[in-house]
């Protein structure tokens, strides 16, 4: 019993810590070099709802698709996608009307679980042109495309 207590309690940490600490920029230009070549390549009308990093960076230069990022004001001033618009997650519901319709929203968070649940959320509403990036902020950087701050 104090075995499952503890290892229910380290789990917990864990999440906490995955959610909380800021990502480093991270820059680099075969990543860059790679995604701007898919971009001519990727049709956003056969999106599932979760995309990768490299998909989500060669979409964001196109005029019809908004990075919106669901962290908090904190996690947002240590770094984010270059263009992303900025909507923490607790604030959605009360500033849908800002989430454009008309245009493909890929919704980003730290590690892809809030933004996930921002996806379902506006996709309940009716919004079917919203997808999540998968792994979020870390993955984008992983993947060694853009953050600034």
């Amino acid at each position: 019993m104090v075995t499952r207590k503890l290892v229910v309690l380290l789990a917990g940490v864990m999440l906490l810590a995955g959610c909380s600490a800021p990502v480093p920029p991270a820059q680099t230009a075969p990543a860059q070099a790679a995604a701007a070549s898919q971009a001519q390549t990727v049709d956003v009308a056969s999106l599932g709802r979760d995309v990768d990093s490299q998909t989500a960076a060669a979409l964001r230069e196109q005029p019809n698709v908004v990075i919106l990022d669901v962290r908090e004001q904190d996690e947002w001033d240590a770094g984010h996608i270059p263009g992303a618009v900025h909507i923490p997650m607790g604030e959605v519901p009360a500033r849908i009307a800002e989430i454009p319709t008309d245009k493909t929203v890929i919704v980003q968070c730290r590690s892809g679980n809030r933004s996930s649940q921002i996806t379902d959320f506006l996709r309940g509403k009716g919004m079917n042109n919203v997808h999540n990036l998968a792994g979020g902020l870390n993955a984008w950087s992983a993947a060694g495309l853009p953050v600034e701050q």
